[in-house]
């Protein structure tokens, strides 16, 4: 294989997109002579060959396993890894809220400060409000008595209508 479609290869193998079949050609392709340019990823390739060959002594569980009956209390095995990856999780919900929390109270105020240092000032400009507030609101009551006379008028409608249906049972 060139050279080429090796770097092309292992820039798909650093953005994870190769598949067993590549990986396997890249190993194989790092175990021989390489160009200049790519003796650091030959490295890299061979050193992952040699930790895949080595095996673990046969002294290994000896050593391993009191370590691990230390970790077992009443009879349950305590995986430490899943302990730790709760707490990394914790930590890094409490240390987001707390920055969310941080953003939230800059982008309010801390308190309503007074808008009228004079509080005559302040009691003229409550008036005006209230008195804008009245207005509507008397202007809509204006135009729901236009709706009641309307109502009344559509069940007078209606009364004449029932009256005259009435009438016509009647002498049929």
């Amino acid at each position: 294989m060139d050279s080429k479609q090796i770097e092309k290869l292992l820039e798909r193998y650093w953005n994870c997109e190769t598949t067993l079949e590549e990986e396997r050609t890249l190993r194989q392709y790092f175990q021989g002579q390489v160009p200049d340019s790519l003796q650091d990823v030959a490295h890299l390739f061979r050193y992952f060959e040699d930790q895949q060959q080595k095996e673990l002594p046969a002294a290994f569980d000896g050593h391993v396993k009191p370590f691990m009956h230390r970790l077992q209390p009443k009879g349950k095995w305590i995986n430490l890894s899943f302990a730790l990856r709760i707490a990394a999780g914790l930590v890094v919900v409490v240390v987001a809220s707390y920055f969310v929390r941080q953003e939230i109270r800059k982008s309010y105020p801390a308190e309503i400060a007074d808008t009228y240092s004079d509080p005559q000032l302040a009691l003229e400009e409550t008036k005006k409000a209230l008195l804008m507030l009245s207005k509507g609101f008397n202007r809509a009551q204006k135009e729901t008595e236009k709706l009641k006379v309307f109502n009344e008028a559509e069940q007078k409608i209606k009364g004449k209508v029932l009256d005259s249906q009435k009438e016509e049972e009647g002498q049929i």
